[in-house]
């Protein structure tokens, strides 16, 4: 183990760096407009208008000790697809917005340092009542779904850009949240890069969570092939890059 290489990355967990910022001159402070709270996208794209939130009507109710004490990362599925409702309810959970604060900034489900959430949720489906396989995109200031495009083998090169792992090609939907840095990074400045990473575990918390609501299981995937998941998304790898992934399946047995 290299110590000194260690201890830069090590860095990396502390909060060390924001001494060293002049935050009067963050793109915040100078005066800047913030970035959207939402990637563009074609107005004249395929869209798909997902249930609301008082829409849910088969959703299990289950209370948080029971939803917590279950939580497992969960590798094996069943064959059993998942509802458009219970897709939208996971999107809800760990994306919804529940109140617009301005055109740059959005009260939502999950915590977020300065309320900059500078994640964007992809999807790749393989096994969604009432959605053909492909990648999509979600919109949550809409709440719908943008369809990206679709992909011939879908399952088999998303198991290829997850270096191997099986269940993300049995699963249902894999979820995989890029980030777009500057949105945090306009706030924050170089100090943005730690809480980018926190927002992205508040994010794939609430997904564990609410699985165990609709008889789901997901596991979370921290390893992967970072070009060939950018390149699958057809993302630029710079400005916005794959940060987190995780497989989402119904729970065998049920």
């Amino acid at each position: 183990m290299d110590k000194e290489l260690t201890k830069t990355y090590r860095l990396f967990l502390k909060d060390s760096i924001r001494k060293v910022i002049d935050f009067s001159q963050t793109h915040q402070n100078r005066g800047i407009a913030p970035p959207p709270i939402e990637k563009p996208y074609q107005k004249q794209a395929k869209r798909i208008t997902l249930p609301q939130y008082d829409q849910f009507k088969n959703v299990d109710k289950i209370d948080l000790k029971t939803a917590i004490s279950n939580r497992a990362s969960r590798r094996s599925y069943s064959n059993q697809s998942l509802s458009l409702e219970e897709l939208s309810f996971l999107l809800w959970a760990t994306q919804g917005i529940k109140q617009m604060l301005d055109p740059g900034h959005a009260l939502r489900n999950v915590p977020s340092a300065g309320c900059r959430h500078a994640l964007e949720t992809y999807l790749c489906v393989l096994n969604v009542e009432g959605l053909d396989p492909g990648i999509y995109r979600y919109l949550p200031l809409e709440h719908e779904l943008l369809f990206e495009f679709a992909e011939e083998n879908l399952n088999s090169k998303i198991v290829q850009a997850v270096l191997g792992q099986r269940y993300p090609g049995e699963a249902a939907v894999t979820f995989i949240w890029t980030t777009i840095p500057y949105r945090m990074e306009w706030r924050y400045d170089i100090a943005a890069h730690k809480v980018i990473a926190i927002d992205a575990g508040h994010v794939c918390q609430n997904l564990y969570l609410a699985c165990e609501a609709i008889g789901a299981g997901t596991c979370a995937m921290a390893a992967y092939d970072q070009e060939g998941v950018d390149k699958l998304l057809r993302i630029d790898g710079q400005d916005e890059f794959t940060i987190y992934i995780a497989s989402v399946g119904k729970k065998r047995g049920r």
